[in-house]
């Protein structure tokens, strides 16, 4: 039951950091910065962009945080090592994100249109 517990969080976490629009400026100022041109600065902010855009992405971070601040599923389930298990967690958040993602948006492009005269 924990596992599911952290795979939602993880799921919610990483849609409110895609697509949230409480974030939607922090997002709109990471790739204005990106796209400025300064030499070392806009490259890491246009990463930080792409990033932030990418459930994917997103997701993976979101793991490895997780992972190091409330709960290793696959640290305390299989008890691999606590270092090696941050990664794998990363790995499980990203795999499981991305697969909830695509049924959630699925269903989006496939809901009927009651709006057809």
């Amino acid at each position: 039951m924990m596992i599911l517990i952290w795979l939602l969080a993880a799921y919610g976490m990483s849609n409110i950091l895609v697509y949230g629009s409480i974030f939607q400026g922090i997002r709109d100022w990471f790739k204005n910065t990106g796209n400025s041109g300064i030499p070392v600065i806009s490259d890491f902010f246009k990463f930080i962009s792409d990033l932030v855009s990418c459930m994917m992405c997103t997701s993976t971070w979101v793991g490895f945080f997780m992972s190091l601040v409330a709960y290793s599923p696959w640290h305390e389930i299989i008890g691999l090592n606590q270092y090696a298990s941050i990664f794998f967690d990363g790995m499980l958040a990203s795999g499981f994100v991305w697969a909830f993602n695509g049924i959630v948006e699925w269903f989006e492009e496939n809901r009927p249109n009651n709006n057809v005269l």
